[in-house]
């Protein structure tokens, strides 16, 4: 999974000022020490630490103010996990207890976990890690499927807005019905970008970005790759904060898709799967002919915001740089 590079946002109530790499304007001297100036945060992305010791999953995750490039040459002051807007992918098994730590890195704001897919009380699991301290919780993932992970700290929208999300795989003790006939998997997380920083614009106005796995030009400038008669499984997760997701793949149609990955929700012969906010699901399907399959939200003016990708099919599954077209 490709992940966007990194950014930050200061308070909502402060001048927003550009990323590092920009130099601020100088100040003339006159004017010197008439506001204070505000030293910008931009931490490098850190890896998680994921170790498991039987059926306990030792996790390690950092808050932290990072920028991410969220459109060709346009960045964004992200609050993030671990520096990578959606934060790592974590996948574990049913059954699996997470030993979960968080490293608050952020020096101005307190930071939190929600993991969707665990049995907590929020009151005790899901609290607050203040800034420069580190949190540890314990939980059971005993329901298995794809689900959002996020900042729980208040007002959620104002960290989900600003780039605190992610997925959590928890695979059937079981497994999928389709586990011997897949040859692909990849995974999506479709969420939006507003105007920086900015708590109304994520409360009252559209997003100016929808966007697959944090940007809007990765999985189009390096698209996703098959065979012919290849069956892809794709682990969707719409993180939003506000849209729902229409998704589709033009080309095909879904043999299967596992409402929120679980494999009791097993659909047949979809084109298009409605995600929630909050929602997730695992998508199935056949590529039978060689070509570019657009993969994007039927909610048209968000596919045509950014929220599309490119799954190329070629005779032997790799890329050999043929244009692709994304009108649908």
């Amino acid at each position: 999974m490709k992940y966007a590079k990194p950014a930050f946002l200061v308070l909502s109530c402060l001048v927003i000022i550009l990323a590092v790499w920009y130099p601020s304007p100088a100040i003339p001297a006159e004017e010197a020490g008439s506001e204070q100036e505000v030293a910008v945060v931009n931490q490098p992305p850190v890896e998680p630490v994921i170790r498991r010791d039987g059926q306990t999953v030792h996790i390690e995750m950092t808050a932290q103010v990072t920028n991410v490039e969220i459109s060709e040459g346009v960045f964004y002051n992200a609050w993030t996990f671990n520096g990578t807007v959606p934060g790592p992918v974590i996948r574990v098994k049913e059954g699996d207890t997470l030993d979960f730590t968080l490293k608050n890195m952020d020096p101005d704001m307190p930071h939190s976990m929600d993991f969707h897919a665990v049995h907590a009380a929020p009151s005790k699991k899901f609290i607050d890690v203040m800034p420069n301290e580190q949190g540890t919780f314990s939980y059971p993932a005993t329901t298995p499927g794809v689900f959002m992970y996020h900042c729980g700290t208040s007002p959620v929208l104002l960290h989900v807005g600003n780039g605190m999300y992610g997925m959590i795989i928890v695979e059937p003790k079981a497994g999928y019905e389709s586990d011997a006939e897949i040859d692909r998997e990849y995974t999506i997380v479709q969420s939006e970008w507003y105007r920086e920083h900015d708590e109304e614009a994520f409360m009252n106005e559209p997003p100016e970005y929808v966007v697959f796995n944090g940007d809007d030009f990765t999985l189009k400038e390096h698209p996703l790759l098959a065979k012919v008669g290849d069956q892809v499984r794709l682990y969707v997760a719409n993180v939003g904060p506000n849209e729902v997701s229409s998704f589709h793949v033009v080309g095909t149609t879904m043999d299967r898709v596992y409402i929120d990955g679980n494999p009791k929700n097993v659909m047949y012969g979809l084109q298009t799967a409605m995600i929630p906010a909050g929602g997730g699901a695992v998508v199935e399907f056949t590529v039978t002919e060689e070509g570019d399959y657009p993969i994007l939200t039927h909610q048209l003016k968000d596919a045509n915001k950014g929220a599309s990708a490119i799954l190329r099919v070629t005779a032997d599954g790799k890329d050999h740089g043929e244009p692709s077209t994304m009108s649908h």
